[in-house]
């Protein structure tokens, strides 16, 4: 009896420690200002290129409006050559479906240097960015982008 006296005691002296409560849902039709998801898909070998495309398209039909960078360097450049195949046949097809959608594919240069290629050897859906694993450092650190590896 006396626990209940004491709460009582604490709840009129404003003393008492609220319970916590939901927030409030908001009304319909009001306007929530959401955060944008941004995705950063590194892929630094092609193998997985088929992989991580069809994993993007997953993650659109889930979150139609999410923005979607992929960014590719060493042997993760293949797929976005001019002409690159694999047993499915082309790349470009899947590629330009997904630029269609809003995803935007880049390409690293010094990788290009490296294997002695201009940035003519890239499918117009892609664009060559300086280095690929700045690129993917930048968008984390000064845009927001969280990092997803397939």
């Amino acid at each position: 009896m006396q626990r209940h006296s004491l709460l009582a005691a604490l709840l009129c002296a404003g003393l008492a420690m609220p319970i916590a409560q939901a927030a409030p849902m908001p009304a319909a039709g009001e306007a929530e200002t959401a955060a944008v998801e941004k995705v950063v898909y590194h892929i630094n070998d092609s193998a997985v290129a088929r992989i991580a495309m069809r994993n993007i398209e997953n993650h659109l039909g889930a979150s139609p409006d999410a923005r979607i960078v992929v960014v590719t360097h060493g042997k993760g450049i293949d797929f976005l050559l001019n002409d690159a195949k694999d047993e499915r046949g082309a790349y470009a097809p899947q590629v330009a479906g997904l630029r269609d959608k809003g995803v935007d594919f880049r390409v690293c240069r010094n990788t290009l240097k490296g294997r002695k290629l201009d940035d003519g050897a890239v499918i117009m859906e892609a664009r060559v960015v300086p280095a690929g694993v700045a690129e993917i450092g930048r968008l984390q650190a000064r845009e927001g982008y969280v990092y997803l590896k397939p």
